[in-house]
């Protein structure tokens, strides 16, 4: 049981040695428990001498606390010799007697004793009491029916466990073991499983839980503490882009800014493509070679208009580009040949995308409305009404359940593939561009206020931050998420910069100046963090990466336009 909110104990039980009576040698938790008298002693929080003293200078941590979490660390880690000599010395128990002869008479299958014991703990709650009870009444049955004392088990289960009132559908199940002594039985009617014994141990572990922390202190609860601060150290730094498995618990966690991409260099790991597009109606596929240079793998030609629109394939072996208003073209990467061309008479096609299957492919066409086709071109399905508009971006949910495009100037659709049902994200403004997320759980949107929005689209719409501070008045300039675990959003901007915001916090962190035009496009390598590119009107593709290069590999896959490695 995880606590007093959980109504029910566990259904099933794992067989394991029974643990019949024996010491606590071989526990983390001290031994001998001290001699007492039930009715002179209650459970209550260890009170000590001195036991409202601080420590620490902010003067929040109880001294009495923190030397019983620091005790409760050294038995859970094996140190008994340890954490015995911590509280002989300090005078702090870590548990107080009643609560260390409770825990004795548990593991000696003394139950009646301990439901005695438990009754003088002194606790509030009658129904954390009860669940207890149940917990150890039914070990006690368990352990008589191993016995083969069946008229004593029938007795525990009638008399004992039946009037709590707890788990009514559990004491049936536990009473088809009266049927069965042997144990051969094992599935109940509801067809679940039934094995009856478990260790006493176990049993100690689930009272744990569910017990107040004030009266036993919850397991490896300073390790918890200590991961809990190594989180917040991470929400709090501005330029976490490293791995997590780096940071060390003897300094505070801090990265600078030398972990964001801003420095031009070349890409230096291989085995990635970076594909952009031209105003003269041409796609470049860039390789990235072995000695980190780069160079041109193919140039695709055969769009008569300028190219709006990229996506990779799910397995980055082809690649889909749409012409403004034209056609839409299938790459095979590895030979630059076009494999089929997607068209419909007397209209044009403004955007694509893959299914996650990599066997169809959607476009936005000009009537407003979405088409989806196989890979040999037959139409499979057509979405009429207004499901897009002429320059519009498209994207598709990672499990292909929702196909997420602009249906009015400062509206969003995020339209149901299968289930047909339709979810709205309304803006104030127009809208420019939008992206997804790897995981599909956010959006991206750019507006034409020069305002990026994020919103969380998994499950109720709501708007989560807003980004500001770049330049747009007069072109699209698109946006998109990025750095390890998505952490980051940059955007192009019309002022020749690239701009930087730490995700959650919406902090513009860093401006990366070197174009000399418009920056109209930025994609961050979804393999590795500390790599970002950008696309200016100044006819160059710039790629950012760390002042000195120290990169890891990072397996991933997403999609967008102006793509670095097949990802946004």
């Amino acid at each position: 049981m995880g606590g007093a909110e959980d109504a029910e104990p566990p259904s099933k039980r794992v067989k394991v040695s029974s643990g019949k009576p024996g010491d606590l040698s071989n526990s983390t938790f001290p031994r001998d428990p001290a001699s007492c008298s039930l009715n002179d002693l209650m459970a209550r929080p260890v009170v000590c001498q001195g036991d409202d003293e601080v420590v620490g200078r902010k003067g929040v941590v109880k001294k009495v606390e923190f030397v019983r979490i620091l005790a409760e660390a050294l038995y859970s880690l094996g140190y008994n010799k340890t954490g015995a000599h911590l509280e002989e010395e300090s005078g702090i128990p870590l548990q107080s007697a009643v609560v260390k002869l409770f825990m004795q008479q548990i593991l000696e299958g003394k139950w009646d004793e301990s439901v005695a014991t438990l009754h003088k703990f002194g606790l509030l709650d009658e129904k954390v009491v009860q669940l207890a009870s149940f917990l150890i009444l039914e070990q006690k049955f368990f352990e008589l029916v191993d016995e083969k004392k069946v008229m004593d088990a029938l007795k525990t289960l009638r008399t004992e466990i039946g009037p709590l009132c707890i788990n009514t559908d559990r004491v049936r199940e536990l009473s088809l073991c009266i049927l069965s002594p042997s144990q051969q039985v094992r599935t109940v009617a509801s067809g679940q499983v039934v094995v009856i014994a478990k260790s006493r141990r176990k049993l100690l572990e689930e009272l744990q839980k569910l017990l107040p922390p004030t009266v036993i202190i919850p397991e490896q609860r300073l390790i918890h503490l200590v991961e809990q601060a190594l989180d917040l150290q991470l929400d709090a730094c501005r330029f976490h882009n490293s791995l997590v498995g780096e940071m060390s618990l003897l300094t505070d966690h801090q990265c600078g800014r030398d972990q964001i991409p801003s420095q031009t260099l070349q890409f230096s790991h291989d085995g990635k493509y970076l594909a952009s597009s031209a105003a003269d109606c041409s796609v470049i596929i860039w390789e990235v070679k072995l000695d980190g240079l780069f160079c041109m793998k193919h140039q695709f030609s055969g769009h008569q208009k300028p190219v709006s629109y990229i996506s990779w394939s799910p397995d980055d072996h082809q690649l889909l580009t749409c012409g403004i208003e034209e056609v839409v073209r299938r790459w095979d990467v590895e030979s630059g040949e076009c494999i089929h061309i997607y068209e419909k008479n007397g209209l044009g096609l403004i955007s694509c995308g893959w299914a996650p299957d990599g066997k169809r492919i959607l476009c936005g066409v000009t009537d407003k409305s979405i088409s989806v086709w196989d890979l040999e071109g037959k139409e499979l399905e057509c979405w009429k009404g207004h499901r897009t508009i002429r320059i519009s971006d498209l994207g598709i949910t990672s499990d292909g359940q929702h196909i997420v495009s602009v249906c009015k100037d400062n509206m969003i659709l995020l339209f149901g593939w299968e289930s047909k049902a339709e979810k709205v994200i309304q803006e104030d403004q127009t809208i420019t561009s939008f992206v997804l997320s790897m995981d599909s759980k956010y959006l991206l949107v750019s507006l034409w206020n020069q305002e990026i929005h994020l919103w969380n689209i998994e499950g109720t719409v709501k708007l989560i931050s807003k980004y500001k501070g770049h330049k747009r008045s007069r072109f699209v300039v698109r946006s998109c998420f990025g750095g390890l675990d998505q952490a980051f959003v940059a955007s192009g901007s019309e002022d020749s910069q690239v701009y930087i915001w730490h995700r959650s916090s919406g902090e513009l962190i860093e401006t990366l100046a070197g174009h000399s035009g418009t920056v109209n496009c930025v994609s961050w390598n979804p393999a590795n963090p500390h790599m970002l590119a950008s696309a200016s009107d100044d006819h160059t593709i710039r790629i950012w990466g760390l002042n000195q290069v120290n990169m890891k590999h990072y397996d991933t896959v997403s999609n967008g336009v102006h793509y670095c490695n097949g990802g946004t």
